[in-house]
C-alpha cells in the first residue's frame, strides 16, 4: 500500500472487517425474568420488640395558646368521632383501628392494613 487508500478501498476495508457503523450498535439484550425472591424465614425476629401507639388525633396550635389551657379548656382534634384511629408501629403508620374493651382492658381491632403492613416498616 501507498499510505493513502481510495474511497473504494476504504469502504471494502469498513465492509470485510465488519465496521460498519451498524456493526457498532450494541446487541438487543433481552431482559431475563424476575423470579419472585423467595419470603425470607423472619421468625428469629418475632421477639423483638416493637413500640405500639395509638395516635387519636392531633391538632396544632400555637404556644400562646397552649400556655393559656387551664382544666376547663378544650383543644379541638383534626378527626371526626368515630373515624379510625391510627395504629404507628415504632412511629410509622402500620394500620387504622377502632378502640374496644376486652375483659375491662382497651384493645384494638384493626380495620384496615396500611400499605404492605409489616414489609413497609423494613424499608
Amino acid at each position: 500500500m501507498t499510505g493513502q487508500l481510495s474511497e473504494n478501498e476504504f469502504e471494502n476495508l469498513i465492509n470485510e472487517g465488519d465496521l460498519s457503523l451498524d456493526a457498532a450498535e450494541k446487541p438487543v439484550v433481552e431482559p431475563t425474568p424476575q423470579l419472585p425472591s423467595p419470603r425470607q424465614d423472619l421468625s428469629f425476629f418475632g421477639k423483638i420488640p416493637v413500640n405500639v401507639t395509638l395516635e387519636v388525633a392531633s391538632a396544632e396550635i400555637s404556644l400562646k395558646e397552649l400556655m393559656e389551657c387551664d382544666t376547663s379548656s378544650v383543644i379541638v382534634l383534626d378527626k371526626v368521632a368515630g373515624e379510625p384511629l391510627d395504629v404507628k408501629v415504632n412511629g410509622t403508620l402500620f394500620a387504622k383501628a377502632e378502640v374496644v374493651v376486652m375483659n375491662g382492658s382497651y384493645g384494638l381491632r384493626i380495620v384496615e392494613l396500611s400499605g404492605n403492613g409489616l414489609d413497609a416498616l423494613t424499608q
